[in-house]
């Protein structure tokens, strides 16, 4: 009697779920609970959006606690999956992790509390004591997140970690996060301004992130200006955020990459070497970090976005047209090297093929 497949069915599901546990299992526990955390509050500030009006800057006060927060989602998720595979120094690094999500709690944290008070927690200058032990502890926990991620990217950069296109969108996007950590930094060297609280007081922030000619730049709180729409990027002057989030997202970026060529692969046959798919990601590393470059020096030189110069435009070229011919030279070497492939296979054929037809005993 002829058997059926029904009942197998369970059993080869179970390895499959045994696999998906354990990967859950995994994962640095405390860079997870970080993570659920955060996307708790990026549902609490959501909330908060619809039934506080208050504002800061032209923007609700829960606004930015729900960026940061929906950041530290991405980036802690990506952290504690990258943790958990196997790698020389994960003593270490667990370790390193862990800072990382109590830096990222204590951090986000004073953020939440700014907000509830209806005022700023970056570059706030304010005497009261809530301020001004807040702004110690932020000025302790941002070094911290950034060493820790540093010091990751030290152990991790030499190691590969799993195949070879992930691997390499890994090291690239931990660079890449290292470098957007630092150019945050220099938001604290764009010149002094005076704002208004969500109470209407006047509150003097003695930096931003709003880049202005500094001919022009004065007192006004030039971070109140009318920005893009949902990220309030500046559209009168360079705005240091956009590097900052570009680089610290860099690593999301390349790793769905590396999901789409391993979608693509079974398709175009080009494709399906592993080597073939790292030198793409590779080719779009470099694009990435090019990009990074040009959107730092249009901030630097008080450049919105949304207003590029010939400048910026020359270079958005000169880059979009050096990706496209590396990606070009990577496809004419694959689909050689595949052409190759076959023509060997034939020419293997054809010669076997009379060895088959010859009579026994001759």
């Amino acid at each position: 009697m002829p058997t059926t497949p029904i009942a197998a069915a369970p059993e080869s599901a179970a390895p499959a779920r045994h696999r998906r546990r354990a990967a859950v299992a995994r994962l640095h526990r405390p860079l997870t609970w970080m993570t659920f955390a955060m996307a708790a509050l990026v549902v609490c500030c959501l909330v908060g959006m619809v039934v506080d009006d208050r504002m800061l800057l032209g923007e609700s006060i829960w606004l930015k606690p729900m960026k940061f927060g929906l950041a530290f989602v991405l980036y802690g998720l990506t952290l504690a999956w990258l943790l958990s595979l196997p790698h020389r120094g994960s003593r270490a690094t667990w370790w390193l992790g862990t800072v990382f999500a109590a830096a990222g709690f204590i951090d986000v944290g004073f953020i939440v509390v700014q907000a509830a008070r209806g005022t700023f927690s970056h570059f706030n200058s304010e005497t009261d004591a809530v301020n001004v032990i807040g702004q110690q502890v932020f000025q302790s926990g941002v070094p911290g997140l950034f060493l820790a991620n540093l010091i990751i990217v030290l152990i991790l950069c030499w190691q590969r970690l799993v195949d070879r296109p992930t691997s390499r969108a890994i090291h690239a996007g931990l660079f890449l996060a290292v470098a957007g950590m630092m150019l945050g930094y220099l938001m604290g060297f764009t010149g002094k301004q005076l704002v208004r609280d969500a109470d209407g007081n006047v509150v003097e922030l003695v930096a931003g992130h709003t880049v202005l000619d500094p001919a022009v730049r004065d007192l006004s709180p030039r971070d109140a200006a009318a920005g893009l729409p949902i990220t309030h990027w500046s559209t009168i002057g360079g705005d240091l955020r956009v590097p900052h989030f570009l680089g610290l997202h860099g690593i999301q970026v390349l790793l769905l990459a590396v999901v789409v060529l391993a979608w693509l692969a079974p398709r175009y046959r080009w494709l399906r070497a592993e080597r073939t798919r790292a030198a793409v990601i590779g080719v779009l590393a470099l694009g990435y970090a090019g990009l990074l470059a040009i959107v730092f020096a249009q901030a630097m030189r008080a450049q919105s976005l949304v207003h590029p110069d010939a400048t910026t435009l020359i270079a958005f070229a000169g880059l979009v047209t050096g990706v496209v011919t590396l990606l070009g030279l990577v496809y004419w070497r694959a689909r050689s090297a595949a052409d190759d492939a076959d023509t060997r296979g034939d020419a293997a054929h054809v010669v076997a093929e009379p060895a088959r037809n010859i009579p026994a005993g001759v």
